[in-house]
Formats: structure tokens, C-alpha cells, sequence
């Protein structure tokens, strides 16, 4: 067990003999950044626990510097031996209501190794945060967080204000030197190819991964030659991207094809991140390439799956709309109840299209709003409005949609349309109808409102009309609605949850 009698020591003295507010903590930026590269967690802290404080000499993936002590996981962290692991802060009492749990960084999993001064003096922690729930650590990840919070250790103790300072020198040199190999082993372990360059691109670093994975020589990708690795129609692009993160200091990350060692080009992804010091300055690039090439053709196979779905589903409403249209013509008696039910299943055609187009000619064009409610409207309401005059004007949020939503909504509109050019403001010249979305609290709220048409009695509640208008609102989309018969003409108000619209934003 760790030695913690130095927790009733005066912990301000005992942190200012490693001179903190100095700055310059470059190592151990670049530190931060492979342990999360490491564990694959958006956050990785260098965290010193003070009196009423927890400060972080270096971070990578937040913002914040310093958090209250009375909120810190790593003042528990620093107690222990080994790693402190909380799977999920949400569903572990001690940190349920922790106000980084309920709040920014939204805290879910947290891994932290103690810092411990050579004294025995527990000083902070080395940790790793995710936003999503997880079981644990790799053991490889527990190994590498382990090895680097000794990094860690190392570097701070070279800092402490030491009489004997060529002594002290001397460990630091031997130190740097542990590091570096300590960085390299475990660079090499990780079953990425990864990479670091100078703060002007110059590629230096590459671990074993890479030159297993490419078989090149050792060397012969320094500098600019790893552009060459890359498929010919991708090293314009990749090129572009890199420059442009040199240029701005913004996050790498790029697909392309990267030549395998067997002469075949495999899809790989490219992600890299700047390291800093403390006045922002770039010191360094460190780098991945991770192998994707089997989940992209997964993905590819799944896409042409359901493009030649989506076009037997347009061509099964093809297919009815045509059915309905031949019975019409051999009973005349049922014509008009066929043309309204032959024009319900065109729109939800025209819905089904536009949310899941089944090819690339009959996706909406750039700016026609696909996955947006306004698009899937603008295909609705394109028999009632022309370029010189827009009869159906729309109005505030356009908000997102997707495919398990695009029906009801295509039926609901289909009919509330329909309606007013038989009976409402359409079917006089100068009628129109004010279309407006806004969001409410968790709800998209729409109003719907008639002008300028003539007076219309209330419609019979059990109507087809009307109970297709409920069954598409309150059913299929869980929200209410409110009608209004006025002089003026209908007036419609929908409450319908945003996560009913589409299921990204219950994600968010």
C-alpha cells in the first residue's frame, strides 16, 4: 500500500517545491495526448489535487484548467495503488449527482492512475474520461496509463528545487531518456500505425506498426514520402487536408487508401492532433492510421442493399398507384374516392424518396433540404406553389426528419392540402396559408393557418379526412393537435416531440 501520511502535510508547501505555476509542461502535453490516443477517451487530464482545487497541468479534449476539489474523481484516484476505474459515474452513487456528471464534461467512464512523489506523497492523477459508459480498460491500456503517470512522476520530480542540482540534472537526462524508450515501446505495442511529426509537418516518427503494416524501409517515409504511399487519386486531397490543419492548427482526420505491404490499397483513417505549450504555440503533431478497410466495404454493401430496397419499396407505390388507377377507369362510380386515395400514395412515395432516395438521380439536388422538414414540404406542396406566386408560405425552424417520420408527416400535410384547395383558403384565387415551425421546450410546434378563403364549416371529427389527420399525429407521431373553425379559416396547431421527428435528436 501507498504511503499517504503526507495527506496531513501542508500540501501548499509540499506542491510549491515543484515549482507549478512556472508553466512548460510540454512532455507532459504530449503525454496527455498519447493516453488518449492509448485508451481511445476524448479526455485525458494531468490533474494535481490542492487544498481546494484540482488543477490540470496539462490536458488534451478540455477546456477548463481547474475544477473544485469537492468534484474531483482524481482526488479519490490518488489514494489507491492501481488504476481507479468508474465504469459509469451516472450509475455509481458517490458521483450520480456530481455536478461534472450531471453537467459539462458530462463525465460517464473515468480511469486515473495515482501520482506519487518519491516520498510516498500522493499528488493527483493521470486520467482518462469518456461521455459514453464503458467496462473497463484493455490490459494494455492499464499497462501504458500506469507507465506513463511514472512519466508523469518523472517529469515533475525533475522540477523540484534540489541542492544538489547536477545530481539532479543527471536524472533528469536519464529520465528523458526512460521516456523516449518507454514512448516508443508502447508506441510500438499499439496495434495502429502511429506517427509524430515536427510543429512544420516534417514526418520523423513512425512506430513499428507502420512499417509492418507498409513494409518499407525504415526511414524512407520521413519528411514527404509518406504522401506517396497513398492511392494516386488521394494524395492531392490528403494533401490538402494536411495543409490546411498546418495552416489553422485544426484536428487531422482523413480517409484514404493507404499501400499494404502486398501491394493492395486498404482504406485507412488518419487522425492527428497538435500538441501545445502553454502559450498555444504547436511543438509537435502526433498522428494515427487505423486499418477501416473491412467496415468500409461493410458499409458499401449495406448502402447498395438499401438503394435496391428503396427502389422495389418506390416502385411497390408505382405499382398500387397504378392498380387504383385501373380500377377507377373500370368503375367509374369509385373514381373520386380513388383519385384522393391514388394521390395519397404518390405523396408517400415522393416522402419515401426523399428521405431514402434509391439512387443518386433521384436524391434531392444540394440545397433542396433532405432531412429537413421543410424539404419533404417543398415535394408536398409542389402542386400549389409556382415560382411567380408561393400560396403555402413557410415560416421559422426547419428542423430535422427522418425516415420513420417522413410517412405521417408526408399523410398529414398530403391531407391538410388536399382539404384546402376542396374546401379552404386553395380553392379561391386569393387564398393562402401561413405555414409556421418553431421549437417548444422538447416539442416542434406547428401552426397552420388558413386566410383568405371562405368560410368553412367545422369538419365531422370521425371523417376519413380527419381521422387519417389524428391517426398520423397522435398515433404514429405521439403529439396532440389543436383545431380552430374560425371565420377566417382553419386555424391547426401540432405539438409533436422532436424525438418522434427524427431519431438523431434523442442522440444529441
Amino acid at each position: 500500500m501507498a504511503d499517504h501520511s503526507g495527506l496531513g502535510t501542508d500540501r501548499g508547501a509540499l506542491l510549491a517545491l515543484y515549482d507549478l505555476d512556472a508553466g512548460g509542461f510540454r512532455h507532459l502535453d504530449e503525454i496527455t495526448a498519447f493516453a488518449s490516443t492509448l485508451c481511445d477517451a476524448p479526455i485525458a487530464l494531468v490533474s494535481i489535487v490542492e487544498e481546494a482545487r484540482q488543477r490540470f497541468l496539462a490536458r488534451t479534449g478540455l477546456d477548463a484548467e481547474e475544477t473544485p476539489r469537492d468534484v474531483s474523481f482524481c482526488a479519490l484516484a490518488m489514494l489507491g495503488d492501481d488504476i481507479f476505474v468508474v465504469p459509469d459515474a451516472c450509475g455509481d452513487p458517490r458521483f450520480a449527482d456530481n455536478a461534472l456528471v450531471t453537467g459539462p464534461p458530462h463525465i460517464r467512464f473515468y480511469a486515473g492512475a495515482p501520482l506519487i512523489d518519491s516520498a510516498g506523497v500522493p499528488l493527483g492523477a493521470l486520467c482518462v474520461i469518456d461521455t459514453q459508459p464503458r467496462a473497463d480498460l484493455t490490459p494494455i491500456q492499464r499497462q501504458g496509463l500506469t507507465l506513463l503517470a511514472r512519466q508523469v512522476m518523472v517529469e515533475l520530480e525533475g522540477r523540484r528545487r534540489d541542492r544538489d542540482v547536477i545530481a539532479r540534472q543527471r536524472q533528469d537526462a536519464a529520465a528523458i531518456a526512460d521516456s523516449d524508450r518507454m514512448f516508443r515501446t508502447l508506441a510500438d505495442t499499439m496495434p495502429q500505425m502511429v506517427w509524430s511529426t515536427l510543429p512544420d509537418g516534417y514526418h520523423d516518427y513512425y512506430n513499428a506498426r507502420w512499417y509492418e503494416y507498409t513494409g518499407v524501409l525504415a526511414g524512407s517515409t520521413d519528411g514527404e514520402g509518406w504522401n506517396d504511399m497513398f492511392h494516386p487519386d488521394d494524395q492531392e486531397r490528403a494533401w490538402g487536408r494536411w495543409r490546411k490543419s498546418l495552416e489553422t492548427g485544426e484536428p487531422y482526420e482523413i480517409e484514404y487508401r493507404l499501400r499494404h505491404h502486398s501491394g493492395d490499397y486498404r482504406w485507412t483513417l488518419g487522425r492527428a492532433l497538435p500538441i501545445r505549450d502553454g502559450a498555444g504555440t504547436i511543438l509537435r503533431w502526433i498522428g494515427t492510421c487505423t486499418d477501416i478497410h473491412e467496415q468500409k466495404l461493410m458499409m458499401e454493401e449495406r448502402e447498395m442493399i438499401a438503394h435496391e430496397l428503396s427502389h422495389r419499396i418506390k416502385n411497390i407505390f408505382s405499382v398500387i398507384a397504378g392498380l387504383i388507377g385501373l380500377s377507377a377507369r373500370q368503375h367509374p362510380e369509385i373514381g373520386a374516392v380513388a383519385e384522393d386515395l391514388r394521390d395519397r400514395i404518390l405523396a408517400l412515395g415522393r416522402a419515401h424518396d426523399f428521405v431514402r432516395p434509391h439512387s443518386a438521380e433521384s436524391a434531392p439536388q444540394v440545397g433542396q433540404g433532405q432531412g429537413l422538414l421543410w424539404g419533404i414540404l417543398d415535394q408536398i406542396f409542389a402542386p400549389y406553389n409556382s415560382r411567380e406566386r408561393s400560396r403555402i408560405a413557410l415560416s421559422g425552424d426547419n428542423v430535422p426528419i427522418d425516415d420513420r417520420s417522413a410517412t405521417p408527416l408526408a399523410l398529414l400535410f398530403h391531407e391538410l392540402a388536399t382539404n384546402a384547395a376542396k374546401y379552404g383558403a386553395l380553392s379561391v384565387p386569393d387564398g393562402r396559408i401561413a405555414l409556421h415551425i418553431a421549437r417548444e421546450g422538447t416539442d416542434v410546434r406547428i401552426d397552420w393557418q388558413e386566410l383568405g378563403g371562405p368560410a368553412v364549416q367545422s369538419m365531422q371529427p370521425d371523417g376519413f379526412g380527419s381521422r387519417l389527420i389524428t391517426l398520423s399525429v397522435e398515433r404514429q407521431l405521439g403529439g396532440r393537435i389543436a383545431r380552430d373553425w374560425s371565420a377566417d379559416g382553419l386555424k391547426l396547431s401540432l405539438w409533436i416531440p422532436a424525438r418522434s421527428m427524427s431519431r438523431s435528436v434523442g442522440t444529441e
